[in-house]
């Protein structure tokens, strides 16, 4: 068992053997609260740290967890990162300067670790708390949203917007879940209000509230006029004619401005100054690999911008890397100087004293099972009853309230025994240590085996998530909140009338006598002739809003034939649209191709090379797809996936097949820098066998991409990566 108090008192890096990615939730509550200072959990990316996020607070829900993300847009982009994004960061900050006596662990990414933020001190200057009583200027107070990056509205949806109505400020302020009505009088705030900004109305009345900045420049006095001589110092007297100068010099923000935050605010800090003594800081397995990518992909579009600048006006002028991001060196530094751990999934290697066991082991697995088509609930009821023979504390986890209910009943009916529910990880624990068999809701995509304590998921046994699948949301659901935003003057379409005009939602009587009449709320449309219709909101699923620009657009009129010959003339071009499509795929059907069937041995050589275990819809896909290139036919397939879930690797079976069996393959990349990724990574992978391997993009030379072409010609290139 770990010893945490030893990870906060190491004098050097550990790693963490043997912890299977669904240990680390557990693992990261642990940590927290043995730790003097805060805990940090470094994953490898976005989807990593909210799984973590979502799991950790089942273990532990008195922990006081922050997320600080990464920007979401790429570095030297002229994007700027999302308003949400930017506020999340901005109260992780805040919280992180304040002391708490709580234990806290804070969530991010290598990427947010990477790049440069605002100083501890600068934090505390943009805070404000504003509570009801204080007199403050509403029109000052305007301004300094707008130089605080919020945006002003008509009405308030999103983080980091604001209204002023009259004797009301509205507002979406950093880090709160709702958004805050304040109501004036004079310069006097007489109350804060949180509402919610779908329905716009109260949720609860609030003391006050933490004003922070959503944004991470703020353009004020002081800010433009660093940014004016830090741009003027760096890229010289031409770039003034720059639209990013002039706009920074009229005190306009303009999309893509926060690439050059360096100049806003000189002297950033990291976030390791704001971690504090006493932190234990602990990586994802895989954390350092996508620091390395990340680190490349930053040279890259730097040099990218750096190939692409001239003298022209409007240039991109980039800053030195080492501005906004932390070089590999400052990166390799400051983990030494945190004391950061690593967590691996391999057990720990013979002879290493930097190295402790976290005694844990991956779950059973159930592949073969599902794989043979055989009965998985019968191996699960199994492998339950060696469990129990071993003294084991069992606990199954589900992802929601009805999939465990599901789950509980297609056990019973194959014969498990003592079968109870678990709302809370400690009742779970309590109920697997009575010999029951614990069912509980946590968000794992696989469990653990840790001393006397078994955890299985659903995915574990079943290879997927039993959730029935959820019925898409009511068009009329969506459209009423969609209602809040219209005005009047909008188009909306009726499936039977056509385009009308939004008139605006009123009240209307309905009832067949005086004694029976009720207000009933409707949608009011106006069509062309000055016919008015109302729609009951209870069939405003008939109602959608017009996809168009609507200026120039005549209304139809109620009763006419117009639209009913438009959606005629529609119905028969999607018939025709139909007929073609069918056609293209019984041609298809009937050509050949050259059937593409590699050698078993070497394809499971080759196959074994991948260094991580095959997801079943991984598998699915790969399977379909040399099925497909095995038929003789044309492959007609497109796979789809998130980042990391794995479709470089079904493009690499697919390619060693065809390559193997005498074919080319040609890999088709967005951008030069995936290009280079993939050439590196299909060059490993092929690296021993009778396979070339080359690269065509604006990183090789002009004589590279000469010979690559002739000998693509020529048939003695067998992949070509552009």
């Amino acid at each position: 068992m770990i010893d945490f108090r030893h990870l906060a008192t190491a004098r050097e890096s550990l790693t963490l053997a043997g912890c299977v990615a669904g240990y680390t939730p557990w693992l990261m509550a642990d940590v927290a609260r043995a730790a003097k200072g805060r805990a940090v959990f470094v994953a490898a990316d976005d989807a990593s740290a909210r799984a973590m996020l979502d799991a950790v607070t089942y273990f532990a829900p008195e922990l006081d967890t922050i997320y600080f993300p990464a920007w979401d847009c790429l570095p030297y982009d002229r994007a700027s990162p999302s308003m949400r994004v930017s506020s999340d960061r901005l109260a992780a900050l805040a919280a992180l300067s304040r002391p708490t006596d709580k234990a806290q662990l804070l969530v991010t990414t290598v990427n947010a670790m990477l790049q440069r933020t605002l100083k501890p001190a600068r934090i505390a200057d943009l805070t404000a708390e504003i509570k009801p009583g204080a007199r403050i200027d509403r029109d000052r107070l305007a301004a300094m949203l707008t130089a605080n990056g919020y945006v002003r509205t008509d009405t308030v949806f999103e983080a980091g917007e604001y209204a002023v109505r009259g004797g009301l400020l509205d507002l979406f302020a950093a880090g709160d879940s709702h958004a805050l009505r304040l109501d004036f009088f004079g310069d006097e705030i007489e109350t804060v209000r949180r509402f919610d900004p779908a329905t716009q109305r109260t949720v609860e009345t609030a003391k006050g509230f933490t004003l922070l900045p959503v944004n991470e420049v703020l353009l004020d006095e002081a800010t433009i006029k660093a940014f004016r001589a830090g741009y003027l110092a760096a890229f010289g007297a031409a770039a003034t004619g720059d639209p990013l100068y002039e706009a920074m010099s009229d005190g306009r923000r303009l999309a893509g401005m926060e690439h050059w935050l360096p100049l806003f605010e000189p002297g950033l800090a990291t976030l390791f100054d704001y971690l504090g003594d006493g932190a234990v800081v602990v990586r994802e397995a895989g954390a350092d690999q996508a620091a390395e990518a990340r680190l490349e992909a930053i040279a890259d579009y730097f040099d990218n911008r750096q190939a692409a600048l001239s003298a022209k006006k409007g240039s991109y002028r980039p800053l030195p890397t080492d501005a906004l991001y932390l070089s590999r060196d400052e990166w390799t530094g400051l983990l030494a100087g945190a004391k950061a751990h690593l967590t691996s999934p391999f057990p720990v290697p013979d002879g290493t004293r930097r190295t402790i066991d976290c005694e844990t082991t991956q779950p059973r697995d159930f592949t073969p099972e599902r794989t043979a088509q055989s009965n998985v609930y019968e191996a699960v009821k199994g492998h339950i009853d060696d469990l129990r023979e071993a003294k084991q504390r069992i606990i199954l986890a589900s992802y929601s309230n009805g999939s465990r209910e599901r789950l509980s009943g297609l056990l019973s009916d194959h014969g498990v025994t003592k079968i109870a529910s678990a709302d809370s990880w400690q009742e779970a624990l309590g109920i697997a240590a009575d010999g029951r068999v614990a069912l509980t809701v946590v968000p794992l995509d696989h469990g653990f085996s840790q001393r006397d304590v078994a955890v299985l998921t659903e995915q574990d046994m079943l290879g997927d998530r039993l959730v029935r699948r959820r019925r898409s949301a009511k068009k009329a659901d969506a459209f009423m909140a969609e209602l809040a935003m219209l005005t009047p003057g909008d188009l909306l379409v009726h499936k039977d009338h056509g385009i009308g005009k939004y008139e605006g939602l009123f009240a209307v009587d309905i009832g067949a006598s005086k004694d029976t009449r009720a207000p009933h709320d409707c949608v009011m449309l106006s069509y062309g002739g000055g016919d008015k219709l109302y729609v009951p909101v209870e069939n405003i699923d008939v109602l959608s809003r017009y996809g168009s620009e609507s200026e120039g657009v005549a209304l139809d009129k109620l009763g006419g034939v117009a639209w009913q010959a438009r959606k005629s003339r529609m119905k028969e071009r999607i018939r025709e649209i139909a007929g073609e499509l069918m056609a293209t795929a019984a041609a298809r059907a009937l050509r050949e191709a050259d059937a593409a069937v590699p050698d078993p041995q070497g394809y499971a050589e080759f196959a074994d090379r991948f260094p991580y275990s095959e997801t079943d819809d991984q598998l699915k896909a790969i399977d379909d797809v040399m099925t497909d290139l095995a038929s003789g036919r044309p492959m007609d397939r497109l796979v789809c996936g998130d980042v990391g879930f794995g479709k470089t690797e079904v493009a690499l079976r697919a390619a060693y097949a065809a390559a193997l069996s005498g074919q080319q393959v040609a890999i088709v990349c967005p951008t030069t820098l995936l290009a280079r990724q993939h050439f590196a990574g299909f060059r490993d992978r092929f690296a021993g066998l009778p396979v070339e391997v080359r690269q065509l993009s604006r990183l090789v030379t002009a004589k590279e991409a000469a010979d690559t072409r002739e000998r693509l010609a020529d048939g003695t290139i067998d992949i070509v990566v552009g």
